[in-house]
């Protein structure tokens, strides 16, 4: 039997010292289009690393989101590791003409803000692993820390049982992967890109809050999403990609907030340890205090003195904080109806209101839900409306 797949060039790298990828071999399975594809992964620095399998057709990466097994974050150091690749799924091409390498990738992108309005650059960074120690208050003033998330599928949306439930439920797949904030933009970060603070309730270490849509992306070529993905060079974003020299630094798309909120979860919120049960035995209410929710968002219930500084709650799986409540968070789409199962959605074409995620400090635990929609102006002051940066894919270097 003639087989399908025909690997080209096979590479292994890894981008620190710290982890190694060595033992690569391929196989694929007989009569089938899936390559099992297996690896030994080493390290004398961390217990875990991120894994990603990159293809190249020789002039543009293959999204490969079929991809399972050990891939992603958190994949054991060990030997033996095994990523299964359904080809036919993800490249309809000449398989000959593919080339391989799988990767140990930096898991958090970090911007230094410490210049100020008066930068030319802020400088970028790198990081494989947690910081020993933790996230200081320098991860919240002085530098912005972005979290690599791996390319996958979901379930976007509620079922039908979930206490609120509003939003209809449909299949989502994420080719590539993306970056996402760690935490909530604070107030500090943003006085140090734009020079003041629009927030009520003022504190460094607080979520940025009050702030337009057009503040943060441009209300001329800013506001031309989903047609394009260009921002006035006087917005927040235009400002911090001239810095960084980061091109697609933006907010997320409604499908990568809930997908980087949910982390894998499915229930009303993304509790790992709880990510089972049937719809209302998960939220517990739709008003007052909530015990599922206390130990993840800041409420109505819980939330007496007003927003919390950020990352003082539990994170979900991927390293997120504050994804559920302390403040609204927007989204780059016009708030519309949902299609159905759809790859990589950039929303409606055209709207009045822009999406905001996440419930915030002043709203009931219902409206705090993994799948809960809100939308609002995007020209007016809006109270209680942050947001957190994301990205696309960087360049392996």
């Amino acid at each position: 039997m003639k087989k399908w797949f025909l690997m080209g060039l096979v590479g292994v790298c890894a981008l620190s010292a710290w982890a190694e990828v060595s033992n690569l071999m391929l196989s694929q399975r007989e009569g089938t289009k899936l390559v099992d594809i297996s690896y030994d992964l080493s390290s004398t620095d961390a217990d875990t690393a991120m894994v990603s399998l990159v293809v190249s057709n020789g002039s543009s990466v293959v999204a490969c989101p079929s991809v399972t097994g050990d891939v992603g974050v958190g994949v054991a150091v060990g030997p033996n590791k095994l990523m299964v690749w359904d080809t036919g799924a993800d490249w309809n091409g000449q398989a000959a003409d593919l080339s391989l390498s799988v990767f140990v990738l930096p898991r958090y992108l970090v911007i230094d803000l410490s210049g100020g309005t008066t930068a030319t650059s802020y400088p970028v960074s790198y990081l494989y692993t947690d910081p020993s120690g933790g996230w200081t208050d320098e991860h919240k003033t002085t530098k912005l820390v972005l979290c690599r998330i791996p390319a996958g599928s979901f379930t976007m949306g509620s079922p039908s049982d979930e206490l609120g439930h509003n939003e209809t439920q449909h299949h989502v797949t994420l080719t590539e992967d993306f970056y996402m904030g760690v935490f909530e933009l604070t107030q500090r970060q943003w006085e140090l890109v734009m020079g003041d603070n629009p927030s009520y309730y003022k504190s460094d270490k607080h979520p940025m809050e009050r702030g337009f849509y057009s503040d943060i992306r441009g209300s001329s070529a800013g506001a031309g999403w989903p047609a394009n993905g260009t921002v006035d060079a006087t917005s927040f974003m235009g400002k911090l990609r001239e810095r960084t020299g980061l091109a697609e630094l933006d907010l997320p798309t409604e499908a990568q907030w809930e997908y980087a909120c949910r982390a894998g979860t499915i229930r009303a919120y993304n509790d790992q340890t709880k990510n089972s049960g049937e719809g209302s035995d998960w939220l517990t209410t739709g008003s007052g205090t909530d015990s599922n929710l206390e130990p993840l968002g800041m409420y109505k219930a819980n939330s007496s003195e007003g927003k919390a500084n950020v990352g003082t709650k539990q994170a979900n799986a991927w390293g997120l904080y504050d994804m559920h409540g302390n403040v609204h968070e927007w989204c780059l789409d016009w708030y519309g109806t949902y299609p159905g199962t759809v790859a990589d959605p950039t929303g409606a074409t055209s709207g009045s209101n822009r999406v905001k995620r996440g419930g915030s400090w002043g709203i009931n635990a219902l409206n705090c839900r993994s799948a809960d929609r809100g939308n609002g102006n995007p020209s007016p002051r809006n109270g209680n409306v942050g947001f957190r940066v994301c990205s696309a894919p960087l360049v392996i270097e």
